[in-house]
């Protein structure tokens, strides 16, 4: 695929390391100038943005728990750059919490750290954002959510809920802008070899979780990557709203 992103500027969450990074890259290297978000990994951070072509790149961190980080995001980047083209609203945790092994003071805290990053933070971000992009004349927001939306998570019932909770914001945010040209869309991807599911392929277990998928693998970084560029490409207007499966065909619904 040749992708161009020539004058665009981009907002990327969750930037530091996995998916993130690896559309910075993409996006980078199609002309893009690039926002990238991270919250802790500041060295990790700085790595990708020294690693990217092109220039005016810039780092800007926020921990998204903040219910008003993401709102302070936007401001700070529109400040650096003027406006926003397109966001892709990756940052997220995965944290396990077995309801029969897990205390209430615990499981109340997990849900509202993964509620607050992974579902109300883009949501901010984008209804943040909106404005600027319709006075710009329109714009694309993807949203990054997961198979477990559709499939269940018995062990991180807070990630299904709130994955599932961010493709519904998604959908009804694309029926309320499409007609200001803003095109709004989410990718539910399946496993991805990235740090947080590190632990999975280094254990005993690990064949068992890669042939989940017929391709008997995880997938990369870069192949989200490019369905995310896909999407904020001109001519996929008409697919806003869709959630586009990336899975390795490991959960299929119809």
């Amino acid at each position: 695929m040749n992708f161009n992103f020539q004058n665009k500027m981009v907002l990327i969450t969750g930037a530091s390391r996995g998916v993130g990074a690896a559309a910075a890259q993409l996006f980078a290297n199609a002309g893009a100038r690039v926002a990238l978000h991270y919250n802790q990994n500041k060295e990790k951070a700085e790595a990708v943005i020294g690693s990217l072509s092109g220039e005016n790149h810039q780092l800007f961190q926020a921990d998204l728990v903040r219910k008003e980080a993401g709102v302070e995001l936007v401001e700070q980047v529109i400040n650096a750059f003027g406006n926003i083209d397109i966001i892709i609203n990756n940052a997220g945790i995965y944290e396990e919490h077995p309801q029969e092994e897990t205390d209430l003071e615990s499981w109340m805290d997990v849900w509202e750290r993964t509620i607050n990053i992974c579902l109300l933070a883009p949501a901010h971000i984008s209804y943040a954002a909106t404005p600027y992009m319709i006075k710009n004349g329109g714009g694309k927001i993807i949203n990054i959510t997961s198979r477990g939306a559709f499939r269940g998570e018995p062990t991180a019932t807070a990630y299904g809920a709130a994955k599932a909770g961010l493709n519904s914001v998604s959908q009804s945010m694309a029926k309320a802008l499409g007609n200001k040209n803003v095109f709004v869309y989410a990718v539910a991807p399946g496993f991805i070899e990235t740090e947080m599911v590190q632990y999975l392929l280094d254990g005993e277990d690990a064949d068992f979780y890669k042939n989940q998928s017929p391709l008997s693998r995880f997938s990369k970084p870069e192949e989200i990557a490019k369905t995310i560029a896909f999407l904020a490409s001109e001519g996929t207007d008409y697919l806003t709203g869709g959630i586009i499966d990336v899975n390795g065909a490991s959960y299929l619904r119809s």
